[in-house]
């Protein structure tokens, strides 16, 4: 079947494409920019601007259609204005979709649309699963007003599936590069206190749920894509260094990181969330990598 995704050619959406395709079904992807992807897969070009344009014709009796489309969080200080780029991007890509559904005749009978574990907001070692509330920082404000556009398309015609990622790993992107140049040289360690929780998921884990999700009819709503034992950072300082065969002693103190990033360094690394994957669990979900030591030997056994 045709699989809709908007940011198909990025960290996640890139390799869900190939598996998705690999497993027998035609992945179209969105893309701002005109002229065929380097992954050799359709491409339509889109405007994610709140509106349905011309584009929403890929819709049309997709299989389903996946969310990933957004400004990257991490990739400036959080200024104002790229605080309002990250909300704005998540929230119009999202109303675009929505309206591209509800025109549809023959609409998706599942919506899966991105979220993030940042939902929970700033946490102790409190557990929380799908069921608990939203917490009240920025992160958390952004996830609840995305979740909350992305429901507009539930209907007796498609299922809605709001997947809260935790952190990735995988060593071609996202977080985990940028973590590994103090380990090479020696000097890695936990950051801030190490007492925070990390809820990290092996990226065949993540793409593993996605397509859970795509064919699990009882699934709707939130689902935590996270591995089901977060360590706090202090572990995962530990078997990183491990997995790496460098020292992981010596901290990263929250106050440099404080005055180099402002309020990025409490949202992103200094603080946590012990998310679980209950929902996913329940439903029959095995996943591949619960260990994170298995996880990172895996990625650095080459």
């Amino acid at each position: 079947m045709n699989i809709v995704i908007a940011g198909g050619t990025g960290f996640l959406g890139s390799p869900l494409a190939a598996a998705l395709a690999a497993a027998g079904h035609t992945p179209v992807l969105l893309s701002r920019g005109a002229g065929p992807s380097r992954s050799g897969f359709r491409t339509v070009q889109w405007t994610p601007d709140g509106t349905a344009g011309a584009w929403a014709s890929a819709i049309e009796g997709a299989g389903a259609v996946i969310n990933l489309a957004g400004e990257s969080i991490a990739a400036h200080r959080w200024t104002a204005a790229h605080k309002q780029r990250v909300l704005d991007s998540r929230v119009n890509a999202t109303r675009s979709l929505v309206a591209a559904i509800a025109r549809a005749n023959h609409a998706p009978p599942v919506f899966v649309s991105g979220s993030a574990v940042g939902y929970y907001g700033l946490l102790d070692d409190r557990q929380v699963t799908e069921e608990s509330p939203a917490g009240r920082d920025f992160l958390a404000t952004v996830c609840e007003r995305w979740e909350a556009e992305a429901r507009q398309a539930e209907s007796a015609r498609t299922r809605v599936v709001c997947v809260r990622t935790g952190l990735v790993l995988a060593r071609d992107g996202g977080a985990l590069p940028r973590m590994l140049p103090p380990f090479w040289f020696g000097i890695g360690g936990p950051i801030g206190s190490g007492k925070q929780y990390w809820p990290w998921i092996h990226r065949q884990d993540w793409i593993g749920l996605v397509r859970f999700a795509i064919d699990s009819p009882s699934i709707s709503g939130p689902l935590n894509a996270t591995a089901p034992q977060p360590p706090t950072n202090q572990a995962f300082a530990k078997a990183l260094g491990h997995a790496m065969h460098r020292p992981a002693l010596l901290p990263t103190p929250g106050f440099a990181l404080k005055l180099m990033l402002g309020e990025m360094a409490d949202a992103l690394l200094l603080s946590g969330q012990r998310a679980l994957p209950a929902k996913a669990e329940r439903a029959g979900y095995r996943f591949k990598y619960t260990q994170l030591e298995a996880a990172l030997g895996e990625l650095f056994q080459n």
